[in-house]
């Protein structure tokens, strides 16, 4: 009897247990994150109304000095319009996606920090300011990617970006301090004309720096471990991290593209961004990860954007980091519908008839020569020609893979291309002609170089690479194939293994 009373006493108590909380959550703390969600996004909002208008109004070219710490030009409006956007979108994406989430609030108020750190940036005209800001960038970054302070590859993931940021951080730091010590001039805009009264040991160390610490940030190989084990950071952080941060290199060599060009450093961007592009574009074909995917693409237009720093076309880099920031964004956020719980197919044969090869070739050409037109890239003897041949590779890319489709027509195969691609070159050159216009005073942004054998060399390299790669070639050699496939993988210790876990 007195065990069924004891029995029927620890039934009750369980029960009275469930129902009383310890510690009850007051309400307005369970709020706290969407209400602080939904004011971040009208935030970010309203600085992207209020950017872009001033945007269209600047015209004129005019800028804004103030304190003597910020530049506001038309290169600082437009990069601070698209960093706007991306965040209002990111943030609102987040309010959906990650309600509930432990550490929402923290998560917010990361993105938070990170957008208004690489808004200083652009706008730093102090050396300090720069730094800073630079340095803030790859801090709120890297605790984006552990923002789960529960899960442990996140944690690992976080410090092992973290170190590659603070490498970066230290390297920037070393080249532009030189600059400033040697030239006496806390002002970047000072500092850019008294490039020609430095010696040139000097100014090519500080290159050499400056050059290292924006690879870092981009992944450039050999540092893109870090980027291929950033898989932990939320889909929101994923798409801020491949759209924004990644392309602050692109910023950062554009601010210092009269160092460059004086160092005559620009052919070491050139083939070190394109070894990327060819490795990484390799490297996207054996991964099984949407994300992993992603990442290698990123890692490879990441290269293309050096590439084209290195032919002198800081402004087509621009450009590049700002059509891959709205591409990449778009298919961070839509990754989740490209998932699919299904065995692995054989993958289909290459066969590519000979009417639809023409369609490519002719798509290309058709390509190059309308950007051409528009642009007056490419119509004189200069690294012109390989920024027109990179924009005809892109067109017979997108063609061939169009024309692969089994659900489409051999007419429609050969005749949508040339009907789709045109449009899209001449919209693409005429974006370029308009940011041409909104930063040309920034310095020896537009400054082709003359044509070199290192440069025709890498170029065949290049393109014998190219077509190694659609043609399978690669896969019928075995130590190449396990190369790539080991160059690819994420740190050992962020992979995951205590957890099924995703976010």
């Amino acid at each position: 009897m007195c065990h069924q009373i004891i029995h029927k006493m620890k039934i009750e108590f369980m029960k009275l247990k469930k129902t009383v909380t310890p510690n009850p959550i007051p309400d307005y703390e369970k709020g706290f994150p969407d209400l602080f969600n939904r004011l971040t996004t009208i935030l970010f909002s309203i600085l992207f109304l209020c950017n872009i208008s001033f945007l269209l109004l600047n015209f004129d070219h005019q800028q804004w000095n103030l304190w003597g710490l910020l530049r506001i030009n038309g290169f600082t409006l437009l990069i601070w319009t698209v960093v706007s956007f991306f965040s209002a979108v990111a943030s609102s994406y987040s309010a959906t996606y990650l309600k509930g989430f432990k550490y929402h609030a923290r998560f917010t108020s990361f993105c938070f920090g990170f957008t208004i750190a690489v808004m200083l940036l652009v706008a730093s005209d102090h050396v300090v300011l720069l730094l800073m800001s630079w340095v803030l960038m790859g801090f709120f970054m890297s605790r984006l990617i552990g923002v789960d302070a529960d899960w442990v590859e996140a944690r690992e993931a976080s410090r092992f970006a973290q170190k590659h940021f603070l490498a970066s951080g230290i390297l920037l730091t070393m080249g532009v301090l030189l600059l400033t010590f040697n030239s006496g001039c806390y002002k970047i805009s000072a500092m850019t004309a008294l490039f020609g009264n430095l010696s040139s040991p000097v100014m090519l160390v500080s290159a050499i720096f400056i050059i290292t610490a924006a690879l870092i940030q981009s992944a450039i190989y050999p540092f893109h471990r870090w980027l291929l084990s950033a898989m932990t950071a939320p889909t929101p952080a994923s798409a801020l991290m491949h759209a924004g941060f990644v392309n602050g290199s692109g910023i950062l060599l554009t601010i210092f593209a009269a160092l460059l060009l004086k160092t005559q450093t620009l052919t070491l961007l050139f083939i070190v961004g394109g070894i990327t592009a060819i490795i990484a574009q390799f490297t996207k074909l054996l991964q099984t990860s949407i994300k992993q995917k992603l990442a290698c693409s990123t890692i490879a237009q990441m290269g293309f954007m050096i590439m084209q720093c290195g032919l002198g076309f800081f402004n087509a880099a621009v450009v590049h980091l700002i059509l891959h920031g709205f591409y990449k964004a778009y298919l961070f956020l839509s990754s989740g519908e490209n998932i699919q719980a299904s065995a692995p197919k054989k993958p289909l044969p290459i066969q590519i008839r000979p009417l639809q090869a023409v369609a490519v070739i002719v798509a290309g050409i058709l390509g190059a020569l309308i950007f051409a037109t528009l642009t007056g890239k490419g119509t004189s003897l200069n690294s012109g020609i390989f920024l027109t041949l990179i924009v005809a590779i892109t067109v017979g890319q997108a063609t061939y893979n169009i024309v692969k489709q089994s659900s489409l027509s051999n007419k429609q195969k050969v005749f949508l291309p040339l009907l789709l691609f045109p449009f899209g070159i001449a919209c693409y050159a005429l974006i370029y002609n308009g940011v041409n216009i909104l930063i040309k005073d920034m310095p020896a942004v537009d400054v082709p170089s003359s044509i070199s054998l290192i440069q025709i060399f890498f170029v065949a390299v290049f393109l014998a690479g190219f077509f190694i790669m659609k043609l399978g070639i690669y896969k019928k050699v075995p130590w190449i194939y396990v190369k790539l496939l080991n160059v690819s993988q994420p740190y050992k210790r962020t992979i995951l293994m205590s957890k099924n876990k995703s976010i």
